[in-house]
């Protein structure tokens, strides 16, 4: 991971770690049961989930499997989940940069990475990681928002994803995740599109602290373009954005090596 990126990572979830713990979009227990009920794991599994932030898919697939390894780039982070969760016994912690796992290969029947790989500057070699430690017939499954196939409204969402947090770096097109998969022979087995509605407020406070920066976020959504408005169902009251939407994709992948 490129060093500037990689600081700016952990600079906002340093001194974010708790929100990313409270956060009812990363704990939302209807995402959790999905991947459970994807993943199917059992106690001969051992898991891995890559950028595991406040922990809550390491938690809920902890009650299942064997071992699960949580790892995240950013030291504090990891502490505070740690700490969060330490009544789960069988939860191992490892700071670890996703696009250079500390991992042998072939290690893990299930691998998991949610609503992070927007912040990897280098997601070839995020999925090349992934490839190299599952097993023949393992699973790796991803939740991300994605970006629009249309080219303009693809550069409207990462724009204000980045003015919202500068750690983002890019949310890459479907098309652009299953051309990875292919070249790293990962199959895909089972897939779902679909709009995710944002508070703005929550969201918008959650990276930034200045009043001046929020409302720079915020004049980028009302000055949007006809478009833009109606695919990110930007809605407004008394003035001031108060929700929008965004794509998200999960898929489930398994590997054959041959």
């Amino acid at each position: 991971m490129s060093d500037e990126v990689k600081r700016h990572v952990q600079e906002v979830f340093s001194k974010n770690k708790q929100a990313y713990v409270d956060s009812t979009t990363h704990k939302k227990q209807s995402d959790l049961d999905a991947i459970v009920e994807w993943l199917k794991p059992d106690p001969s599994h051992k898991a891995l989930d890559i950028a595991t932030g406040g922990g809550h898919v390491a938690k809920a697939l902890s009650s299942h499997c064997g071992t699960v390894f949580a790892t995240d780039l950013t030291k504090d982070m990891l502490q505070n989940t740690a700490r969060h969760l330490n009544s789960q016994q069988n939860i191992e912690y490892v700071v670890a940069d996703a696009e250079q796992l500390p991992f042998l290969d072939d290690s893990f029947d299930l691998v998991t990475c949610r609503i992070a790989p927007h912040h990897f500057p280098f997601p070839h070699r995020f999925i090349e990681e992934v490839a190299r430690v599952l097993k023949d017939n393992g699973k790796f499954l991803m939740i991300d928002n994605v970006a629009p196939e249309d080219d303009q409204l693809d550069e409207f969402y990462n724009r204000f994803e980045k003015k919202r947090d500068y750690s983002h770096v890019r949310a890459l097109k479907i098309s652009e995740w299953e051309k990875l998969y292919r070249k790293n022979h990962l199959n895909v087995k089972k897939h779902l599109t679909r709009k995710k509605t944002m508070p703005f407020p929550d969201w918008v406070r959650r990276t930034l602290d200045h009043e001046a920066d929020q409302r720079a976020v915020e004049g980028l959504f009302k000055q949007a373009p006809a478009e833009a408005k109606r695919h990110f169902s930007i809605t407004e009251e008394n003035g001031h954005v108060t929700s929008f939407a965004i794509d998200e994709y999960m898929v489930v992948v398994e590997k054959h090596s041959s």
